[in-house]
């Protein structure tokens, strides 16, 4: 990074291409959005092709200046993640910054899951994590910089009754992306995790409709709210930038003090 810059110019992501994995709601349709408003040329993809081409939308009308495009891809398919990568690096000239939120959870006591459900959770959180990692750092390798970002939790810290299988993967990726970073730090690639708290998505959306459960994660952090998606869109942004020039391999834990105080609910239907 070039000491010199100005602070507020270091934050900025002006003639970087982000590639934005599951870019078609939640975490990662509000990365795509900050990552578009610092400047950056994004790319929405996602299996789900409809969403990810209305974000790009969206932050196109939103500016009319910005560069977003979409595609559909399945991050269980390596090689169809690789040619994405590859593409936005032969448009742009570059794959300056790849961030990957997809996740899946199913909340069952550990005795009772089944061999499709341990293979579902594992598979796209872990499995498709790694395809993300390494096709985006074969890349990044061979043009010697950029900056990759996964999404861990603070379940790889913490867990609760009926989290097992989703506590793995997240504490698995934050492994993940600290190999990554010892391996790729040498080629000028950094390699990170954010590690959300309770986030108002799609994926929490069933806890929503118990309000004994909702209330119960709010009061299990220092701010006592549940944050929002675009809340994740300031930390992924700050990893992305030269701002985080010095930082690889790290978690970042943006959860309203969660792991601080150690927040415990027990849902009401994994109760004995």
């Amino acid at each position: 990074m070039d000491e010199e810059r100005p602070m507020k110019d270091i934050f900025s992501l002006a003639g970087r291409s982000a590639a934005v994995v599951g870019a078609g709601s939640g975490i990662g349709e509000a990365v795509a959005i900050g990552c578009a408003e610092a400047g950056a040329a994004v790319y929405c993809l996602d299996i789900d092709a409809e969403g990810a081409a209305a974000t790009a939308a969206a932050i196109r009308e939103s500016d009319g200046n910005s560069h977003a495009t979409s595609a559909q891809v399945d991050i269980l398919d390596g090689s169809a993640v690789t040619a994405a990568f590859e593409a936005i690096a032969a448009d742009h000239g570059s794959l300056d910054v790849v961030v990957c939120t997809p996740g899946v959870n199913v909340r069952k006591p550990i005795l009772d899951y089944t061999d499709d459900e341990i293979d579902r959770v594992l598979g796209l959180n872990l499995k498709g994590g790694a395809h993300v990692i390494q096709a985006a750092g074969r890349v990044m390798r061979e043009q010697g910089s950029g900056s990759i970002i996964l999404f861990s939790s603070v379940r790889s810290v913490v867990v609760e009754p009926g989290q097992s299988m989703y506590a793995a993967t997240k504490a698995g990726i934050v492994q993940m992306v600290r190999a990554a970073a010892a391996e790729l730090g040498p080629h000028g690639v950094r390699v990170n995790a954010v590690a959300p708290g309770v986030i108002d998505t799609p994926l929490t959306a069933p806890i929503k409709e118990q309000p004994e459960w909702y209330g119960a994660y709010a009061a299990g952090n220092i701010l006592e709210r549940w944050g929002s998606a675009r809340e994740m869109a300031g930390p992924t942004v700050f990893l992305a930038s030269d701002a985080a020039s010095y930082v690889t391999g790290a978690v970042l834990f943006a959860d309203g003090g969660w792991t601080a105080i150690d927040g415990r609910f027990t849902p009401p239907a994994l109760s004995p």
